[in-house]
């Protein structure tokens, strides 16, 4: 192999190292030796104070039924930029004050299927479309494979992507039945408002949220219904990434949509 080689594997390995401790929601670069902060200049904390403030999330009031508002919220909404602006007012979800975007969806809102994903990652946080990372980029490779795309004008090949969480959770947690419960009116809601032909729900988190059922990996390949509409249950992207096996099975899921919609 030579030294270059090894250099190289070296490389790709402390990227990779990197990459899961940003993942995992590392922030702060520790040395090995000892730093006595004590000694630091004393114009540094200014740097943090320049920044702009955040802005005040509302409290909610105290005895408000957090699901009952989110109900009310929803059926307000008569358009897609209508459920947007009800979710950016809804204040009674804790993971709206540490993030920083709500991802809304990506796509074409005219699609014949609707992909409904679990919840923002670092990467969607930051950009605000959902499925941008690595999992979304696996996501877009896998639909190409079928001939679909969430930038195709043409409904009969697009894709509209959501997820059930327009939030983070913190260091990428699943979401706890609660923060789903909040959820469910906009995401019943928007999905009402797309009227797609198929949904396809990715992970455990949209399965439960749209079924109540509980295990993906059991449900996957299975069809069934959801607000009217048949439903296809996947695993994650990021499982596929993790369980490089598993994307055999992944791609009879993407056959079996396929002949879904041919038919």
């Amino acid at each position: 192999m030579g030294i270059a080689a090894d250099i190289t594997d070296d490389w790709h390995a402390s990227l990779a190292a990197l990459a899961w401790q940003v993942d995992a929601g590392v922030d702060e670069v520790i040395g090995d030796a000892p730093v006595n902060r004590y000694d630091l200049a004393a114009e540094a904390p200014k740097a943090a104070a320049s920044r702009s403030p955040a802005q005040p999330m509302a409290e909610p009031v105290a005895g408000t039924d957090p699901v009952a508002v989110a109900k009310a919220l929803a059926a307000q909404a008569a358009t897609l930029e209508d459920l947007l602006g009800a979710l950016q007012a809804y204040d009674h979800c804790e993971l709206k004050r540490g993030a920083r975007n709500t991802v809304f969806a990506d796509g074409n809102p005219e699609a014949r299927v609707l992909i409904l994903g679990e919840a923002p990652g670092r990467e969607e946080d930051l950009e605000g479309r959902p499925f941008v990372g690595r999992a979304g980029q696996l996501l877009d490779r896998m639909f190409a494979a079928i001939g679909m795309s969430r930038t195709s004008p043409d409904p009969r090949m697009a894709l509209y992507i959501t997820n059930v969480m327009p939030w983070r959770p913190p260091a990428n947690r699943d979401p706890e039945p609660a923060e789903i419960a909040m959820m469910q009116p906009f995401v019943e809601r928007h999905i009402a408002l797309v009227d797609p032909d198929v949904i396809v729900v990715m992970g455990n988190t949209p399965l439960m949220a749209l079924t109540g059922a509980k295990g993906i990996l059991r449900a996957r390949g299975n069809w069934t219904q959801a607000l009217g509409k048949p439903l296809l249950p996947m695993t994650h992207p990021a499982y596929l990434l993790r369980n490089p096996a598993a994307k055999r099975e992944a791609w009879a899921d993407l056959l079996a949509l396929r002949g879904r919609l041919r038919g």
